[in-house]
């Protein structure tokens, strides 16, 4: 880290948002994943990143967590610099991707306690904050099963209560309940709506879920070939596409700006459906 900690911590103390983008932009050779993207997020906000493949959603978190280095531009996350603080970063997030991370062939509590060490959680805390994120995820009776035996629903929790254990400031989530049960999927809402309210965690997710993204998030930015297309509360970016808009044509008239022609008609063809019933 070519920061130092007191400098960085005196950064952060001065830090007004949680996240804090500045012409961040990824390339991966002629391709430009990620645009120039300007963006804030209040800590204690649930924000979700929305839009469709390859508009650069998962590339944009793992340049925030550190994973990818961005070919210009930065960002600061939990008030410290992603490029000249990245270690001090890494130590104040929780990150959950897309893929399952949980260990099958270990059981539920030797993965938290896995990630307590590798968290550096102190050790006397470590069986404290492995009981409190057990109980807080509904998985105590599930603590000493092998987590191949799991469900889906049950690992995604498992993979909460790892990335929360050491209380990080800003949790990032890519696509948390993809592939679950409904049932699976509100349970996972209810542990994050807690984490947020209970914790003051502030959430960064990505979805193709609009009902989720319109139960869970305050504020959202819709990603559309790199750049952010738009950017709001879900009811102010319903009421920008019509009156009586739903979140998923919101999601197709900003994702899908060079075909607006016909999501027009195909908004329209709804809405009569809607009123006949």
């Amino acid at each position: 880290m070519s920061q130092s900690e007191p400098a960085a911590a005196a950064a952060a103390a001065t830090a007004e948002a949680a996240i804090a983008i500045t012409g961040l932009t990824r390339s991966f050779g002629d391709l430009l994943a990620v645009d120039h993207i300007d963006c804030d997020v209040a800590y204690g906000e649930i924000f979700g990143l929305l839009g469709a493949n390859g508009a650069g959603k998962s590339t944009t978190i793992k340049i925030l967590t550190t994973l990818l280095p961005a070919s210009a531009g930065t960002a600061r996350v939990a008030g410290f610099d992603i490029r000249l603080a990245s270690a001090a970063v890494r130590r104040r997030i929780g990150y959950v991707p897309q893929l399952l991370s949980a260990d099958g062939a270990l059981t539920g509590y030797e993965n938290l306690l896995l990630s307590a060490r590798l968290y550096a959680v102190a050790h006397a805390e470590q069986a404290a904050r492995i009981a409190d994120a057990l109980q807080f995820m509904g998985l105590e009776q599930a603590a000493r099963r092998l987590v191949k035996t799991y469900s889906g629903g049950m690992i995604r929790r498992l993979e909460l209560a790892q990335a929360m254990l050491h209380r990080p400031k800003v949790l990032f989530l890519d696509e948390p309940t993809i592939g679950l049960d409904p049932l699976a999927r509100h349970t996972v809402w209810e542990r994050l709506a807690h984490l947020n309210r209970d914790y003051g965690m502030t959430i960064l997710l990505t979805t193709h879920d609009m009902e989720e993204a319109e139960h869970l998030c305050g504020d959202i930015a819709i990603l559309h070939a790199g750049r952010i297309a738009a950017r709001g509360r879900p009811q102010a970016l319903k009421s920008v596409v019509s009156p009586q808009a739903t979140m998923d044509e919101v999601f197709a008239h900003f994702s899908s700006a060079s075909d607006s022609g016909r999501w027009r008609d195909t908004a329209d063809t709804r809405r009569v459906a809607r009123r006949l019933g």
